[in-house]
């Protein structure tokens, strides 16, 4: 007879927590989910009635037990959870993710909303708003300003081959479902779209910032998140982010807005290269947990390039 769901749970769990994975027993629940291709909330219902597995009408009634055990065995490992089950949430959006492409956070949504609520203002006022995602990765934050906003074109650019084909795959999947469009480019973010140069609303970048020597404390992302998407080169990892500033500055027309993701403590850094590429009114900006995680800047409707003013959150 089939193990029953709960003790399934509770042994994949202790695993688990065991091998040092934060979120233990929603792992555990989404794993089965995935394996049973059933609501996370149904497997949660099963457990409750001490349910036994099912078996999908199959004549090998423990082949999604052992299915589940392999894949619990490997995120002990600490292989991402999104590399286990293909798939990873952002916001509304459930994009497909594997090796190759930096797996899309939750802090970075709040990135995405800064990005949305200015593109949404700005189609409201003139019909569309023109939106430019560099360093794109998955896609998660073009598309989700081209599925939340009414009007956005939007454009997203990524250099990487294996990232720019995971964002090739997301983007077809998200237009065919719904005939939401991105122009998705693969190239250099410092030089790419010129023939947009100072015609884009906003520009918005989650680009990789990680300093030399700063390596990451979890395994999940130490080990499966390309380096590419993860160190920002020079002694402070902000060179890659100063190119995205120079390239934000090229292509915003006067007024338009600059948002980029940075570490929590790279907050002067980052507002200092975003005046330096002539960005006014820069500020830093908090993520969804409260952390300074975000430059935010205009381009200044008459101010020549390289010059800007910086200011503290909060003044």
């Amino acid at each position: 007879m089939p193990e029953p769901v709960g003790a399934l749970l509770r042994g994949a769990t202790q695993r688990l927590a065991a091998a040092g994975v934060p979120s233990p027993r929603t792992d555990a629940e989404l794993l089965l989910a995935h394996v049973l291709a059933l609501p996370r909330g149904e497997v949660r219902r099963l457990a409750l009635l001490d349910a036994p597995v099912p078996d999908g009408g199959t004549p090998d009634a423990g082949a999604a037990a052992r299915r589940f055990a392999g894949l619990v065995d490997r995120r002990a490992a600490r292989e991402p959870l999104q590399h286990l089950t293909g798939v990873a949430p952002f916001r509304h959006l459930e994009l497909s993710v594997g090796p190759g492409v930096f797996v899309p956070r939750p802090e970075t949504e709040q990135v995405a909303q800064v990005a949305i609520d200015e593109a949404t203002g700005v189609a409201a006022a003139r019909g569309r708003a023109v939106v430019v995602d560099l360093c794109t990765g998955s896609g998660a934050i073009a598309l989700a300003v081209a599925t939340e906003v009414a009007g956005a074109e939007v454009h997203a650019v990524e250099l990487d081959g294996a990232a720019h084909g995971w964002a090739a795959r997301n983007v077809a999947a998200v237009a065919g479902a719904d005939g939401t469009e991105v122009h998705l480019v693969r190239g250099d973010a410092r030089t790419a779209l010129a023939r947009l140069d100072g015609t884009v609303d906003v520009v918005v970048s989650n680009p990789p910032y990680v300093p030399p020597n700063a390596v990451p404390r979890d395994p999940e992302v130490a080990g499966h998140d390309p380096d590419v998407a993860l160190y920002g080169l020079g002694a402070d990892g902000l060179e890659v982010p100063r190119g995205i500033a120079r390239a934000a500055a090229r292509l915003l027309r006067p007024g338009g807005l600059f948002v980029m993701e940075h570490a929590e403590t790279q907050a002067a850094g980052a507002r200092s290269l975003a005046a330096a590429a002539g960005f006014v009114d820069v500020r830093t900006a908090d993520d969804l947990t409260g952390r300074p995680r975000m430059a935010v800047g205009r381009r200044p409707a008459d101010a020549p390039a390289g010059r800007g003013t910086v200011t503290d959150w909060g003044e």
